[in-house]
């Protein structure tokens, strides 16, 4: 199960800097154009790091691996970037809006034992090897971990939820999202919340929600650095490391801050926690026979074209898919009859996400040519433009669904969760240097 350390965070000193200048969203969703935004927003801005300019010149000795090293070793000596001098844990807090709503999310950023896949941290989606190269090279490069990986876990108890809900100072550090979502760190500086947290969370699995990709990093970096180990195997070791939660020496004498990774854990059992779905643009559509082919195993009906198409899903329950044809002047609703997926593993076989995937898409209209779009009227804009030949629309994944496939070691599609909003860059780093 998970072993989970408060740290020595390194921060931006709040005297020299804003948040608001120098924080940025996660490299995956920040376009070329809004990097160069970011860039002009501040020298100091963690885009450098996160998510670095290529230029026409790089090579091995120059490159944005080595700048973003360069431009971190630069801010420490100027006292940009700060280290805190005990180990803490800290609340994330994010005040937000979806469809109207406001909500709050509370976390806590922590150090996470890496292990194992499948072994007190569980995986939900599939991965892609691309990216996995990008982050493995700035993590050789900044001997850090810059962006955290949001995670959770589920507590009925909600004692490490209380003490967040109950935090009284004001936040060491503020920053604006672009939706206008309003992000703060606090620091859990007392022994006695810190020992209650840490035992908490020392039984509890712990399920990967948005950073996949950054944990499967972390893990081949974590082998890395123990194949240049001296003195025995990274297991001989980790032996002499055992955790009691009553005990605050949490760091002992031979800790390894690669051997752990920055998280940000959530609590289901909390309000707060926003799952948003990635509707499904394909290209490969005969549209004059579509409906034919899905007719044994969906309920069919048509929506007139003003209606609210997520309310309409939303309301049909689950299993229910929208469907968008160019040139129609009405949304299709399809309800699934549910007997067509018995070779699917229980786990899986009635999410929306899976349904669409493995029978509409592969089984019933041999689709593969798919890209993704969340917002409906950019989706529906790109049929009328002949990008592509239609768009199914599906309800988002649930939190327990989540849950459910991680326990069961399975994997569902990629972009099968969208969760809201994104943890912001650089509120704090978890760098292995001393």
């Amino acid at each position: 199960m998970a072993k989970v350390l408060p740290f020595k965070g390194l921060l931006y000193n709040p005297d020299k800097v804003s948040g608001d200048e120098v924080i940025a969203p996660p490299y995956d969703v920040i376009s070329s154009e809004y990097r160069e935004a970011l860039y002009k927003k501040s020298p100091y801005n963690i885009v450098r790091i996160d998510f670095g300019r290529e230029t026409p010149g790089d090579s091995d000795a120059d490159n944005k691996y080595t700048r973003a090293r360069d431009y971190f070793g630069q801010w420490i000596r100027e006292g940009i970037l700060i280290r805190d001098d005990k180990p803490f844990f800290y609340a994330y807090e994010i005040d937000y809006q979806v469809s109207g709503e406001s909500r709050r999310l509370r976390g806590i950023l922590a150090m996470v034992r890496i292990e194992e896949l499948g072994k007190g941290v569980y995986p939900h989606e599939a991965t892609h090897s691309k990216p996995k190269a990008d982050r493995l090279n700035l993590m050789r490069s900044c001997f850090a971990n810059v962006s955290p990986i949001y995670s959770l876990y589920n507590s009925p108890e909600r004692i490490t939820s209380n003490i967040l809900e109950n935090i009284q100072d004001a936040p060491f550090f503020t920053a604006s999202d672009p939706d206008g979502a309003v992000h703060k760190l606090y620091k859990i500086s007392d022994d006695s919340k810190i020992g209650l947290i840490a035992q908490e969370l020392y039984d509890k699995p712990v399920f990967i929600a948005d950073g996949h990709h950054r944990y499967e990093v972390a893990l081949e970096f974590k082998n890395e650095m123990a194949l240049k180990a001296e003195g025995g195997t990274m297991k001989d070791k980790e032996k002499k490391n055992n955790f009691h939660p009553s005990s605050l020496n949490l760091q002992p004498a031979d800790f390894r801050p690669w051997d752990y990774v920055l998280m940000f854990l959530a609590n289901m059992s909390d309000a707060g926690i926003t799952i948003l779905p990635t509707h499904r643009m394909v290209k490969g559509l005969a549209k004059n026979n579509v409906l034919r082919k899905l007719e044994d195993d969906f309920a069919i009906q048509q929506a007139p074209a003003d209606s609210d198409i997520m309310k309409t899903i939303s309301g049909n329950g689950k299993n229910t898919f929208g469907l968008y044809l160019d040139g129609e002047k009405h949304w299709y609703i399809l309800k699934y009859k549910g007997s067509s997926l018995e070779d699917i593993p229980p786990a899986l076989r009635d999410l929306d996400v899976v349904v669409l995937h493995e029978l509409i898409l592969k089984r019933d209209l041999g689709i593969t040519d798919v890209a993704y779009e969340m917002n409906i009227k950019e989706a529906t804009s790109r049929v009328h433009g002949e990008e592509f030949d239609g768009v199914f629309f599906l309800n988002p994944t649930g939190v327990e669904d989540v849950e459910r496939v991680a326990l069961s070691n399975l994997r569902m599609p990629p972009k099968s969760t969208y969760f809201y909003p994104k943890l912001l860059t650089g509120m704090v780093i978890n760098s292995f240097k001393k």
